[in-house]
């Protein structure tokens, strides 16, 4: 999947060719290339190019984005999504045909007791060592990470006595450009059975930018030729990001693919939804059956939960970190 970025001009295929009058305008405009390598699971592979897509344009500015797609070829997938992957995204090896400005990278859902034992790893330790020395900067979300951190510094992430999964306040530490203007406090999605301590990434060389009280370190970086960002959490997510992934998991405990009845997450649905999802999970509990997910209750989510505000000001200040170079004159470069 390769597309045009635009704020005043919608989504549009890089295809399309401007009109003779529009030329000026167009070659006058900052143009950044941005890829997405999309390991998300199935289920999410789709609303997860629409959340990245539509956090470049708002944040895009006057600026252009070349927006390509690609996903690690060893990341398992059902016929569908393969299908989807297969027809819609570029294949990974032009991606180390072309010069990218940014790369985002997503996690994939595990399949095996350790991240160096996944299907996908040497692919994605290869893109790793990649992306220090061909990108401006790379940002690597959640379980992404994990994986970077692991490879570059055998940091190893650590099991969590419960899921962290919710909304939570963060708070901006350090006065890095990145976080400039960021509200207080930053509301950040987190979804995650593992950490990474800021303990362990201080003594590394990583310096910590956001974290809560309770889910820990929210946004970390690290210089090299690229600079790296690091979230544990999922600030793209949208509103019902959280909810599709806690329905998702009440089916899982219904079909017996999972033993434990997933908890709630944390700030997230209003005080009526929970106390009848707690009845819903009495309920389940004792009549453990696939059809009872037809009779869940209507959800609320609470008023307060601020999805994507914290996305919003990342990327912003991530695509000027971006330009600040594309935007020089060329014999300043």
């Amino acid at each position: 999947m390769s597309v045009l970025i635009a704020r005043d001009q919608g989504i549009a295929s890089p295809a399309l060719v401007p009109a003779e009058g529009d030329l000026a305008r167009v070659h006058a405009v900052p143009e950044l290339t941005i890829g997405l390598i999309n390991n998300m699971p199935d289920t999410a592979l789709k609303a997860t190019e629409r959340q990245f897509m539509k956090l470049l344009q708002a944040a895009a500015g006057p600026r252009r984005i070349r927006f390509h797609c690609f996903s690690l070829p060893s990341v398992k997938r059902s016929p569908e999504a393969k299908w989807h992957v297969e027809s819609e995204y570029s294949d990974l090896a032009d991606l180390k045909h072309q010069k990218f400005d940014g790369l985002i990278v997503t996690g994939a859902e595990p399949v095996a007791p350790e991240l160096d034992q996944e299907p996908y790893w040497r692919d994605l330790t290869e893109l790793i060592d990649w992306a220090r020395v061909n990108t401006r900067s790379t940002i690597w979300s959640c379980l992404a990470a994990h994986a970077a951190v692991l490879h570059l510094d055998r940091i190893e992430r650590q099991r969590l006595s419960s899921k962290c999964h919710g909304i939570f306040d963060c708070e901006a530490v350090t006065g890095d450009p990145l976080t400039r203007n960021a509200p207080a406090p930053l509301k950040v999605s987190h979804s995650r059975l593992n950490e990474v301590t800021e303990r362990d990434l201080a003594q590394a060389g990583y310096q910590v930018l956001s974290r809560s009280a309770q889910a820990g370190v929210d946004v970390f970086i690290r210089q090299y030729a690229s600079r790296f960002v690091f979230f544990q959490g999922h600030p793209e997510y949208d509103a019902l990001s959280l909810q599709r992934e806690y329905l998702r998991d009440i089916g899982r405990y219904l079909a017996r693919e999972r033993e434990v009845y997933p908890a709630l997450p944390v700030s997230y649905f209003d005080a009526t939804t929970e106390d009848k999802l707690a009845r819903f999970e009495k309920r389940a509990k004792h009549q453990r059956h696939p059809a009872l997910t037809n009779e869940l209750p209507a959800l609320t989510l609470r008023t307060d939960i601020a999805a994507g505000t914290a996305a919003a000001v990342l990327f912003s200040n991530w695509l000027q970190y971006l330009g600040a170079d594309a935007d020089a004159p060329l014999l300043a470069r």
